[in-house]
């Protein structure tokens, strides 16, 4: 089964372009698309004026060879603008697949957008990680800013690690399991911020943010594949798109360039997989 995997587009409708003409040009299986996929605040907007227009035309032209479309959020995107998608989902042009299980052929996939606090002040689908501990400069769940009302006991108590426990009871088999996350694991390739030298109360910042909950659930479960996007500059920092952890294949769709960065894998070939830059 062939797969295309990209994430942090944020609404750039050059990337949108570029994605939909190798679709076009490839026909994969299925497309992954890994959280901050709109325009912020627009991003309803965006949904309905570019993103639905895409696909249509994309499901006209392919017919029966148009790709299984799955999807999660990411923190940039409001929870509020979830209504847009039903009408995508309802024509069978995406699915938005966070906190669900998916059967492919032989393969489970999962969906999961949360990251751990950040400094930023949207939280819709931010949580706390392993514990109550929010990192200097961070901003907790339940202080900033929200597009939709959730209960202030899950803001203030629910965890990373709590819902992927949850999760792991519907995943079956692991060693066939693919995990699409917005946040990366702690500590390796994917999850490098330009924090170097960097201070919050003449506290030093970790220049790793991502979750320790992700990186601990790969390790003791160790699915096939996981998915990763949200630290933009990480690719660039440490010169790697993937890192193994045991058994697990870690893949990075995020980017800091103007280009669109574009996963290509076939499942049965993890070692194969490629990874490129797509210019406007």
């Amino acid at each position: 089964m062939n797969f295309f995997f990209a994430s942090d587009l944020h609404g750039r409708r050059n990337r949108y372009d570029a994605l939909c003409a190798a679709i076009r040009a490839e026909q994969p299986n299925v497309v992954l698309l890994g959280g901050d996929l709109f325009a912020g605040a627009f991003g309803g907007a965006f949904i309905n004026d570019d993103l639905r227009p895409r696909l249509t035309s994309l499901a006209a032209d392919l017919g029966p060879n148009y790709p299984r479309v799955l999807l999660i959020f990411g923190n940039d995107d409001p929870r509020s603008m979830l209504p847009a998608i039903e009408p995508l989902q309802a024509l069978g042009l995406c699915e938005h697949i966070h906190d669900q299980v998916v059967q492919l052929d032989d393969t489970t996939l999962c969906g999961y957008a949360f990251t751990p606090p950040s400094p930023f002040q949207l939280k819709d689908w931010e949580r706390y990680d392993v514990s109550r501990y929010v990192d200097p400069g961070c901003v907790a769940p339940q202080d900033g800013r929200h597009s939709v009302t959730r209960p202030a006991a899950d803001l203030a108590f629910g965890t990373i690690a709590a819902d992927l426990q949850g999760l792991r009871a519907r995943l079956g088999r692991m060693e066939r399991a693919i995990m699409l996350f917005h946040g990366p694991p702690y500590k390796g390739n994917l999850d490098r911020a330009a924090l170097d030298g960097k201070m919050v109360d003449h506290v030093p910042l970790d220049v790793h943010v991502g979750s320790i909950a992700i990186a601990r659930f790969i390790e003791e479960h160790q699915p096939l594949l996981t998915l990763h996007g949200h630290i933009h500059e990480s690719v660039r920092l440490t010169g790697s798109w993937q890192e193994r952890r045991g058994g697990t294949f870690c893949f990075g769709g995020a980017h800091d360039g103007p280009e669109l960065a574009l996963v290509r894998f076939d499942s049965a070939n993890l070692d194969a997989a490629t990874r490129e830059l797509i210019a406007p």
